[in-house]
């Protein structure tokens, strides 16, 4: 059965329900429908002041095309806590359109760990992409209208650094130019568009504190230069308080539910690959203030997202996570360890003990902040008792505890061994967390402590122009900020082939650019791409809709 047939199956609680299980009233709600809701301002400022609950961060390692089920193992572990007789409350990222119309799917969980309405979230939902991706697109007219009107601030049209976005996969929108033709078409130049989760006004709107912090991020948005070298900002144009009035409904987190009728929050979506790949400041303090156990989780593999969640975004919150559940599967760590994908239903103990190398590495890195971490091992029906007895042997060796997890197929019952290991780690007493890197450390001393100490790299390297924009940053003085590295998601290097826990590779930055307004700096390693392409068949080809309006083909 497909997951969209799942959820059909099923009947959401009223919103004002749910809302009531986190302790808000209908009036400090705004619905949008039956089954989804914002959280007003109001509603944020009145969890705020609830204690604050467990915070468990949930991650995994590299994704492979053998799938890992992170998002579905983060719903089932709070659906199983909830059936504990816990109160849990879920933060999650939005999908982006980009994954869902090209391959790689939604962001809603799966099987009998969804959250829904998940077509609704998979697509439009409450509109806070549309809106994201109207506000980029008006600050980057704006740029250029201010240049035709007679360009008093000198922005040199040669040094805009500022991109328009789409939240859809489009390769042919990577680089364009625009202002061709007559004189009042605008002044003609190079252009290009990123997907609007790796945009920075995503990444502002996900660490924004409230509106005057909106406001204040968004207006220390670099987004040019002048013709001698000197930075222009939002502010600089006066229109950060437009930008936030666009922003003014997105900024609120949505309320939502599982299929087991937890409360979900899913706010924000910025890839981890290209961006921070965290949900929102805003969704992330409801949740731990809703409940007494807040989950969230960070993109695709530990050296990614969780890296980010734990360097850029836990200084922001009210407290460190404490707990972190590294999800991982037998079929990815086989794939790791040199088994070919079509033969992974095969039992191979010997591919499986070549790639636990991969979340080795993981587990010793998450280790290093001094967080309490449990693995969930996400069962899959071809994976065979030796091989799951094998794994867990491996993971007790390092003195850590896991449980397998079968969420999928049995909803929160599949997972109650997770929560209950989940349960005593957050009962422990935790040390103090402890960040991989000081910000006052310089930008080379920061890549070199991420790329050896989480990446396994030897040393890193940097490419002419990356070396420019390292002059020209430590120059503005914006280095003392965190740094975001944006690489392939397949690999702990920067090359997506070198599978399993690779050593002694350089990580190559060929970009840095400042965010000012999200309030890091960007390393770009490798090849990565801020403008995805789509498949040779993309899931579109799938989805359809009848004459009733029912769905199908959405995963």
């Amino acid at each position: 059965m497909e997951d969209i047939e799942i959820v059909q199956q099923n009947t959401p609680e009223p919103i004002e329900k749910i809302a009531n299980k986190i302790g808000l009233t209908a009036d400090q709600i705004e619905p949008y429908g039956h089954d989804k809701a914002k959280l007003s301002m109001a509603a944020l400022q009145r969890l705020q002041q609830n204690p604050a609950g467990k915070l468990v961060l949930v991650t995994s390692i590299n994704p492979t095309p053998a799938g890992e089920g992170k998002s579905t193992v983060t719903v089932g572990l709070a659906d199983a806590l909830q059936q504990r007789g816990q109160h849990p409350v879920i933060a999650l990222r939005e999908p982006s359109l980009g994954p869902v119309m090209g391959m790689k799917g939604g962001a809603t969980g799966g099987g009998y760990a969804q959250v829904m309405p998940m077509a609704d979230i998979n697509l439009h939902f409450t509109g806070d992409m549309h809106a994201l991706t109207a506000a980029n697109n008006t600050l980057a007219a704006l740029i250029d209208n201010h240049i035709h009107q007679g360009n008093t601030l000198n922005i040199d049209p040669k040094r805009i650094v500022w991109k328009r976005a789409l939240d859809i996969n489009d390769r042919a929108l990577r680089e364009t130019v625009i202002g061709l033709g007559k004189p009042a078409n605008g002044e003609m130049r190079e252009e290009g568009f990123d997907i609007t989760v790796a945009s920075e006004m995503m990444a502002v709107l996900c660490l924004a504190t409230d509106l005057e912090d909106l406001k204040k991020r968004l207006g220390n948005i670099l987004i040019a230069y002048t013709f001698d070298r000197q930075p222009i900002f939002v502010r600089d144009l006066q229109v950060q308080g437009a930008l936030t009035v666009l922003l003014k409904d997105a900024i609120k987190p949505n309320l939502v539910q599982t299929l087991e009728h937890t409360p979900t929050i899913i706010h924000g979506g910025p890839f981890a690959n290209i961006a921070h790949g965290c949900n929102s400041i805003l969704a992330t303090e409801a949740a731990i203030h809703a409940g007494n156990y807040a989950l969230t989780e960070a993109g695709f593999g530990a050296d990614l997202g969780a890296e980010k969640f734990l360097d850029i975004v836990t200084p922001h919150l009210s407290k460190a996570p404490d707990v972190i559940v590294v999800v991982a599967t037998v079929r990815a760590l086989k794939y790791n360890g040199g088994q070919k994908l079509a033969d992974l239903s095969t039992e191979d103990i010997h591919a499986l003990e070549n790639g636990y190398v991969n979340l080795h590495r993981h587990l010793q890195n998450m280790q290093r902040y001094d967080i309490p971490v449990v693995v969930s091992i996400n069962r899959f029906v071809s994976d065979s008792d030796k091989e799951l007895a094998v794994l867990q042997d491996l993971i007790s060796q390092e003195g850590l505890t896991s449980a397998i997890t079968d969420v999928h197929e049995q909803g929160g019952k599949g997972g109650l061994a997770l929560a209950d290991l989940v349960i005593e780690a957050a009962t422990e007493e935790v040390p103090d967390y402890q960040r991989l890197y000081d910000d006052d450390s310089s930008i080379i001393e920061k890549l070199t402590t991420i790329a050896q100490e989480i990446y396994g790299a030897k040393d890193v390297e940097f490419t002419s122009k990356a070396k420019q924009q390292l002059r020209l940053i430590e120059r503005h003085g914006w280095d003392k900020m965190p740094i975001c590295v944006a690489k392939t998601q397949y690999s702990f290097s920067d090359q997506p082939k070198l599978l399993g826990a690779p050593t002694g590779f350089t990580l190559t930055v060929r970009d840095l650019i400042p965010k000012l307004g999200a309030g890091f700096i960007v390393a770009m390693a490798g090849n990565v791409l801020t403008m995805p392409g789509l498949p040779k068949h993309p899931a579109a080809e799938k989805i359809d809709i009848d004459g009733q309006g029912r769905i199908t083909g959405l995963f």
